[in-house]
């Protein structure tokens, strides 16, 4: 019978647990702080509870653990990871240092079967959803790195491979798990979920009670636009979408944030961006404008650094809150899903396959 990761379980899980097992609950606070505060990797690091009780635990519950797989960093100190998961599938995070400190960056699904086009996560299809524990381990096995430096993760974004939105209750979960204050404390508005406009998810979002950041990629000021790089748009057109998003923001009283990546020739010149200032204008909103972080064979180039400034200054001038995302991962393979796709086309090439053949991602 598979073990129970103590990973993916919140604080009141931990203690159901215990009890269960006829133990006292606070014991399951002790564990909850040992693998999540103090990050141990055996239950035979928590000095503080009994050997009989942590034999106990261990007949029924792990510690999961990620391996790191490759590793690349760059000259601003951005730093990709590419775990191996144990059924052999493998999933980016990003650890990314800001003035304010240190965010991470996670996958949420290994794979993904939202479509974008100009985003390498769907290269190879949908696999599966990661489990809540998965997604907790990629902020762990970064903070562990970290412990060494006595610096914290002060940030988790949801924007890594595959749309958290998708995979709901296991990414529910492991919100829950991260901001707990006796684990690692990383509170409900220091996490940001990003979706590319799964219209049930955003309203479900709504009314959880928790005040994360709302991420929307938008990327196009129309549908007829929006249509031809993302499919979800068909089923959840602009018209549906932005109510959800202004519902979002009614019931958290936090705007939303609308990433828009700049596409040379294609949605980025000023006749856009008024089109988007029409669009977002009165709406509790911000623009994250995003320079094209080149993905091969995906078919736009990026557009240059004239008519990105051009267009910041347009949205500007029509009173949209609007901000140039700084570059921080191209050298890294940092766009969601390049190190996962070069892992992936590794393994092809290792069974005799080219990508065009059909093997199993992974």
């Amino acid at each position: 019978m598979s073990k129970t990761d103590l990973r993916g379980l919140s604080r009141e899980q931990v203690r159901s647990l215990v009890l269960d097992l006829g133990e006292p609950a606070f014991r399951g606070d002790q564990v909850f702080e040992w693998v999540f505060a103090k990050r141990v990797s055996g239950f035979d690091r928590m000095s503080n509870v009994p050997k009989s009780f942590a034999s106990h635990v261990e007949r029924v519950a792990e510690i999961g653990r990620l391996e790191i797989q490759s590793e690349r960093k760059s000259s601003e100190g951005t730093t990709k990871y590419l775990f191996a998961l144990r059924d052999g599938q493998a999933v980016e995070s990003v650890l990314i240092p800001h003035r304010y400190g240190m965010s991470v960056c996670v996958s949420s699904q290994a794979g993904c079967r939202m479509a974008c086009r100009f985003c390498a996560s769907a290269e190879g299809g949908f696999v599966r959803n990661l489990t809540a524990s998965e997604i907790t381990s990629q902020v762990l096995e970064i903070q562990a790195l970290l412990d060494v430096h006595d610096v914290r993760v002060s940030r988790v974004d949801f924007m890594g491979t595959g749309e958290p939105l998708d995979n709901y209750e296991n990414v529910l979960q492991a919100m829950k798990v991260l901001s707990d204050p006796g684990g690692l404390g990383i509170g409900a508005r220091k996490i940001t979920v990003s979706t590319c406009g799964i219209v049930p998810g955003i309203l479900r979002l709504a009314g959880e009670g928790m005040q994360v950041t709302l991420s929307v990629s938008l990327h196009a000021p129309d549908n007829a636009l929006r249509d031809m790089i993302m499919p979800v748009n068909k089923r959840y057109p602009l018209e549906e979408l932005l109510p959800a998003c202004d519902e979002y923001a009614k019931r958290t009283g936090r705007r939303v944030t609308y990433e828009y990546v700049l596409l040379l020739g294609f949605n980025d010149t000023a006749e856009h961006a008024r089109k988007l200032s029409r669009l977002l204008r009165g709406r509790l909103a911000h623009v994250n404008l995003i320079p094209l972080n080149p993905v091969a064979g995906g078919g736009f180039e990026r557009s240059s650094q004239q008519a990105v400034t051009a267009f910041s200054r347009e949205l500007g001038k029509a009173g949209v809150a609007q901000t140039v995302r700084r570059e921080m991962g191209a050298r890294v393979d940092a766009a969601c899903g390049q190190l996962r796709r070069r892992h992936v086309d590794a393994g092809r090439r290792q069974v005799g396959k080219r990508p065009d053949q059909g093997t199993e991602p992974g």
